[in-house]
């Protein structure tokens, strides 16, 4: 069997919950499709929130979700024993290998910063040939180094990496609607309170939800398929607005603006200025310039997998593992693929474990659907999880949820 054929069916099984004859179950497949290639440039949910919520310590061994490998990375600066990342899209898992490489054998911190932070110089490239490609297995290079519309992959990097992706494309897409109903996002960028933004989102943002063409957009659920957002997914944060999920979008879209100073918060920089506002300032951890020595020092603790978690789980050994990142994968996942994955957290957890997750709707969606004898072995944080959702910049999910393993 080949890889294409295994990886089809490992996202199949992650995804598709409707028959093909069904509607719901064709756009599971058309979603599905696209984790094929890459879709996010860059993963939305916030690492400086996943590690207070965790309190990761030194040495301690961390299993996560690769998405764009931004977190990953990021956890290094806590100086984990072990990062453990699994994706089932072959792109994520070249780039956070491209990253973690990168780290390693890049010259310098400038040199990082540009490759990652800017994304859009030819010599990023040229350091591509010279520093990394060597240093990479042949699955990666053979990824980066593969043609579309006769460009290599790598040349991304020199074009504007975070333009790229199903999430780089909608971006794009919701800044042409932006601009025909005549917004211009630069007084945000630059505005120097909280009052600003406000005003900003009232006298410019909100308006565009009572935009007939927005309404239209946001109610068809293939059109968030670019945020990531599969059809079960979109339901659950239907259920949010009383059955519409056009509230849901206009409240999240609040929080991104005016909830968090905008200089500090590079969800909004990338969401709005389609890049990162500058060295030292609106950067994911990993990228920050008093960082690099020491993610450089980690980076090769990252071991990255192209496998479902609870696979990838079965393979580990009985306690061994401290910290869990979920990210919003359990919204996808049926009952039996829930209690199948809880089983192996709970088999390679250590004393004191913790386990933290996304979800597009407010409520925890484990109670009922975990066996209960095992969901007890885990106590829910209420307070962690209150202030690791209030305190994420992303301002995507409905909830955050932290649980503490009893033994």
């Amino acid at each position: 069997m080949s890889d294409a054929t295994t990886i089809s069916q490992q996202l199949g099984a992650a995804v598709h919950q409707n028959g093909v004859m069904n509607s719901t179950g064709v756009l599971e497949r058309l979603f599905s499709h696209l984790f094929h290639g890459l879709v996010y440039p860059q993963i939305w949910e916030d690492p400086v929130v996943d590690m207070a919520a965790l309190n990761l310590a030194p040495d301690e061994d961390l299993f996560c979700i690769a998405s764009g490998g931004c977190n990953a990375m990021s956890y290094l600066t806590a100086r984990p024993a072990s990062v453990t990342a699994v994706d089932l899209s072959p792109a994520h898992v070249a780039l956070l290998r491209l990253k973690a490489a990168a780290a390693q054998h890049l010259p310098d911190q400038a040199a990082f910063f540009e490759f990652f932070g800017q994304a859009d110089r030819q010599d990023n490239v040229e350091a591509y040939d010279r520093y990394l490609a060597p240093h990479l297995d042949a699955q990666t290079r053979a990824y980066w180094e593969g043609r579309v519309l006769g460009r290599r992959r790598i040349a991304m990097f020199a074009r504007g990496f975070y333009r790229y992706g199903a999430l780089g494309r909608f971006i794009g897409v919701v800044h042409m609607i932006a601009r025909l109903g005549g917004v211009n996002f630069t007084p945000l960028l630059k505005a120097q309170s909280l009052a600003a933004q406000r005003q900003f989102f009232d006298s410019q943002i909100a308006p565009l939800f009572e935009a007939r063409a927005v309404k239209f957009l946001a109610r068809r659920r293939a059109a968030l398929f670019g945020l990531g957002i599969p059809p079960a997914q979109f339901d659950k944060l239907a259920r949010d607005g009383g059955g519409d999920i056009l509230p849901v979008l206009r409240e999240r879209t609040r929080k991104l603006i005016c909830d968090f100073p905008i200089a500090e918060n590079y969800f909004a920089w990338q969401a709005f200025g389609r890049r990162y506002g500058g060295a030292g300032t609106a950067l994911p951890p990993y990228l920050e310039p008093a960082q690099f020595d020491t993610v450089a020092h980690h980076a090769h603790c990252i071991s990255v997998q192209n496998r479902p978690m609870t696979e990838v789980l079965t393979r580990r050994a009985s306690g061994s593992l401290d910290c869990y990142v979920l990210l919003d994968a359990q919204d996808w996942m049926t009952d039996a693929q829930l209690n199948a994955l809880w089983e192996q957290i709970t088999r390679t957890a250590r004393p004191g474990a913790r386990v933290i997750y996304r979800t597009g709707g407010a409520p925890d969606i484990l109670p009922g659907r975990v066996e209960t004898s095992l969901l007890n072995r885990w106590r829910y944080d209420q307070a962690g999880s209150e202030a690791g959702f209030a305190r994420d910049r992303s301002a995507i999910y409905g909830g955050f949820h932290l649980r503490r393993h009893e033994g």
